[in-house]
């Protein structure tokens, strides 16, 4: 806990003097820039701003990497050489997100949870301390003077009385904020990296507020990645358009927008039009809040803001304002909800909103019939015009914004079923190398070792047996590898052996005796039922730890045995050292033993394999049995 704590404070405590340094040199960096923009300098000087706004940025999310978040990593638009190339930053989405974050949103949070951590770090230990240092303040304490106005008769009579009640009070306080300190950074931390790693962090294919499109953003250039997947040296498949979290972002600047249009249509309403304040607030916050339900329901947002939109025309009426029946800020509110609702769901959704608007911009005029002012007439046309083109302006982004997920997803399955075909014909072409060589040579030897009897005379009984053991284990082979050839040119239809298991590894035993090796068996009687899984890797660890042995140690003497112990399957294959020979053993690669551990490990196994002291080799399983 007390780690964790640390962390937090590390995290929370500077951010605040790192969004203030930001916030100025952004905000003078920017202002420069527009106020040199007639004479060419703020031209160049925006990019500059927008790199530093960028390598803040960075730093927000290295700081967020230290915290614990993990923020995606994002997308930048490569910087050219000449002005030309520094002019492209000017199209970089990526980094005028990072400027809005760190110019206008990073402050007033971190401001928040600075000034909120401070208060919980210094109160408790003030609160507790306040029986030593309350003494030295002379007068009444606050908590007397507020039990005198409350409750007098819980005062007590007497100074020293009331020192104790007043401590006592403050170190209960005290000890709870303490107590909760923990918590609350961390609750402030969670905040403040929730916020940063949904606006700094890349949502790669973006949504709209809906969640149902796709806002793939797509570029033409393949930029570099920054982030922890930048030194793997991974391509960059997102461009600039993608880095961000749609969804996030467009919440964010639905609830600023709506905050901005209350805060300055509330006073515009109650001093411009000479409404009521009480009302105006109402109405302005109606207004406001239409603009973010839109957001979550559509219909409900419009008929909001219609509505609110009527009421506000109401109170405007008596006014000597001209610009009526829309006031400025009504006008934006109503406009806003109109892009919304055009973004988010189909064209006749937000032109169901305007027609709505017009009718009832029509009907105020009406109203003031039959001696029109001409200043209602202009905002009504006005406020016509520039709501339907807004209603056509997101209606038209949000068409480009699904035909680019929809070109995106299309490209994105072309992608997959050209990968899909050459995996097709790789296998396709090992099928053909496996049929033409491997297949040919174990039919050579099948048929030869079939004949043997007929073309050599004079053979012995047992190397007869031996030579059918052979044509037997090369007839199985082949029909084992028909059906892995079936399965590599990808047929439904091909016949499968039944999968083997632990019941098996005794024939397997046996069969592999019949080569002249002596194995010892022991435990497999006593075995329960295991997973057809472990089964299934517990008989090719066997078969190929014999394979093995059979190879690497001619004439050794094989042990395999079997156990349960502790809810485990216990494997052992071992043989000793082989008897001195001339003939020099089979040589490997290795690639058995490897197979092994993927087959063991996958089921949740254990393998351990080497050389014993004795100069053989054994291999040790431990397989799980649920």
């Amino acid at each position: 806990m007390i780690r964790r704590l640390l962390r937090d404070c590390a995290y929370v405590l500077p951010g605040l003097p790192i969004a203030v340094f930001g916030f100025s040199l952004l905000v003078t960096l920017t202002a420069a820039s527009i106020v040199t923009a007639p004479l060419w300098i703020g031209a160049l000087l925006l990019p500059a701003t927008l790199i530093v706004a960028s390598g803040f940025a960075e730093l927000s999310r290295r700081r967020l990497r230290l915290w614990g978040a993990v923020p995606e990593p994002v997308v930048y638009r490569r910087r050219g050489s000449g002005v030309a190339g520094v002019m492209r930053l000017l199209g970089d989405p990526r980094r005028w997100l990072d400027l809005i974050f760190e110019a206008i949103i990073a402050l007033p949070v971190r401001l928040v949870t600075f000034v909120i951590a401070v208060l919980w770090i210094v109160l408790g230990p003030a609160a507790i301390t306040y029986f030593f240092w309350s003494r030295f303040i002379p007068g009444e304490r606050g908590l007397i003077q507020l039990l005198d106005l409350i409750a007098p008769a819980l005062v007590p009579a007497t100074d020293t009385g009331r020192y104790l009640l007043d401590s006592a009070v403050f170190f209960t306080v005290g000890v709870i904020v303490l107590v909760t300190l923990p918590a609350v950074m961390h609750g402030l931390a969670w905040m403040d990296a929730l916020l940063a790693t949904s606006l700094l962090g890349s949502g790669g294919r973006g949504r709209l507020p809906d969640g149902g499109i796709v806002a793939p953003g797509i570029e033409p250039e393949v930029d570099h990645v920054v982030g922890p997947e930048a030194a793997s040296g991974a391509p960059a498949e997102r461009a600039s358009g993608a880095s961000f979290s749609a969804q996030a972002w467009s919440w964010m600047g639905a609830v600023f927008a709506a905050v901005v249009l209350l805060a300055v249509g509330w006073p515009v309403t109650a001093a411009v039009y000479e409404v009521n304040v009480a009302i105006a607030m109402i109405l302005t916050v109606a207004h406001s809040g239409a603009l973010v339900l839109t957001l979550r329901h559509s219909w409900s947002g419009i008929g909001l803001s219609v509505v609110a939109s009527a009421a506000m025309m109401g109170a405007t009426a008596e006014s000597e304002v001209s610009v009526w029946p829309w006031p400025v800020t009504a006008m934006l509110a109503q406009c806003g909800v109109l892009l919304v609702a055009a973004l988010r769901q189909r064209w006749y959704v937000a032109a169901s909103g305007w027609a709505a608007s017009a009718l009832l911009t029509g009907a105020a005029v009406v109203a003031t019939a039959p001696e029109v002012p001409g200043g209602v007439l202009s905002t009504a046309i006005v406020f016509a015009s520039v709501s339907a083109g807004v209603v056509l302006l997101g209606s038209l982004i949000r068409q480009w914004i699904l035909n680019a997920g929809r070109l995106q997803a299309s490209e994105q399955a072309s992608a997959q079923q050209t990968r899909r075909r050459r995996e097709l014909e790789e296998r396709n072409r090992i099928a053909r190398e496996l049929h033409d060589v491997v297949a040919h040579s174990m039919s050579v030897i099948s048929v030869q070792s079939a004949t043997a009897a007929y073309r050599v005379p004079d053979i012995g009984k047992e190397a007869q047996r031996e030579f059918e053991e052979i044509a037997r284990s090369s007839r199985q082979a082949l029909g084992e590898m028909r059906m892995l050839l079936g399965i590599l040119r990808g047929d439904d239809d091909v016949p499968t052996a039944p999968t083997p298991g632990l019941g098996d590894i005794e024939q397997l035993v046996e069969d592999t005796r019949a080569s002249g090796v002596t194995i010892h068996v022991d435990g497999f009687a006593e075995l329960p039922e295991v997973p057809s899984a472990a089964g299934l890797a517990a008989y090719r660890l066997v078969q190929e730890a014999l394979s093995n042995a059979l190879r690497h140690a001619p004439g050794s003497t094989v042990a395999v045995t079997a156990s349960v112990e502790a809810g485990e399957l216990q494997l052992t294959v071992s043989n000793t050292a082989p008897p001195a020979s001339d003939a020099a053993p089979s040589p490997g690669a290795g690639l058995g033993l490897e197979g092994i551990e993927e087959r063991v490990s996958a089921v949740g196994g254990v393998v351990e394999s080497g050389p014993t002291p004795e100069g053989g080799f054994c291999v040790e399983a431990r397989l799980p049995l649920e």
